[in-house]
């Protein structure tokens, strides 16, 4: 027989593990599956500065004590791939590559990757250099120069973030202009501290044995190759969901975020979603966090409305 639980929830990082905390502590059976360690992105964050009660937390750190908070109530952790989520009403399946489980309610906390360019020293200066996110590393850069990688309304954005910590940025676009908003381009082009290099392919991301130092980079005009130096490399070239075994469900929207309303209900009840897998603004630590909190909430009051109509997970 298939395992049960009132709730599974798909994805172990800081959203997932909040809402398994506050499930279980509502005296409700969790499961929390991953495919990876617990953490998620934070375990590849070295530090951390911008979460309530620390001035800097190492990410894996962070990780471990969350992990130690969301089980102490009970929560179960399991490794496992999640393959499909059946809606069978008051009952939901839940398979992974190695079991099948039931359970009344289901949080999809999966998360999000960052598109990545591919090239020579973006894995290995992960963290050391190479960032998807101003917001969470750009202080590590102040008065230095950073490079950003792209032409969109998030590359441009966080490049005027960076500008009030760095000394110079420069946009390197693929393209002769930017495709972000108009607004946003005028603000981008007026700062004296922004630089822009056009119809530019990043080949390779440069450094020495601790850290980033510039990158090497083509024109796709010319052929004209240079090397542009940097102590951090930004890269926004697009993000993805991780949802590709939900789309079933009929709950994502055409380019594959999970929509969700302000109680983290989807449109199929019972199926719950969190945290930066959701269509949302800002994807950090805390706004995942505040997300599971009303998750677990939410999921213990869909719970007793299936007792109080007489469903029960069969």
């Amino acid at each position: 027989m298939a395992k049960q639980y009132d709730v599974i929830v798909i994805g172990a990082g800081p959203g997932g593990m909040t809402a398994a905390l506050y499930a279980s502590r509502a005296n409700l059976s969790v499961l929390m599956l991953d495919r990876g360690i617990y953490g998620g992105q934070m375990n590849n964050t070295a530090a951390i500065e911008n979460y309530p009660g620390f001035s800097s937390v190492m990410g894996p750190d962070l990780a471990e004590d969350m992990y130690k908070g969301s089980t102490q109530f009970g929560a179960e952790y399991a490794y496992g791939s999640v393959e499909s989520v059946e809606d069978h009403g008051a009952t939901k399946v839940v398979t992974t590559d190695t079991e099948t489980y039931e359970t009344k309610a289901v949080v999809i906390a999966t998360g999000s990757e960052y598109r990545k360019l591919g090239v020579p020293g973006e894995e290995t200066y992960g963290g050391r250099g190479v960032s998807y996110c101003a917001v969470c590393d750009g202080a590590f850069f102040k008065g230095r120069e950073v490079i950003v990688v792209g032409g969109g309304d998030s590359a441009v954005e966080e490049g005027l973030y960076l500008t009030q910590l760095a000394s110079k940025v420069t946009v390197i676009h693929r393209r002769d202009q930017l495709r972000a908003q108009k607004v946003i381009q005028d603000r981008a082009f007026a700062n004296e501290k922004m630089n822009f290099v056009w119809n530019s392919n990043v080949e390779e991301i440069l450094g020495d044995d601790k850290k980033v130092t510039g990158v090497k980079v083509k024109n796709n005009q010319t052929g004209e190759e240079t090397t542009i130096d940097a102590s951090g490399v930004f890269i926004y070239v697009g993000i993805l969901p991780k949802t590709e075994q939900f789309t079933n469900l009929g709950i994502t929207d055409k380019t594959g975020w999970i929509e969700a309303n302000d109680h983290m209900e989807t449109k199929v009840p019972g199926i719950f979603a969190i945290g930066d897998v959701r269509v949302k603004d800002l994807r950090q630590i805390t706004t995942a966090v505040g997300d599971g909190g009303i998750a677990g909430q939410q999921v213990f009051k869909y719970i007793e409305s299936l007792a109080d109509n007489g469903a029960a997970v069969k």
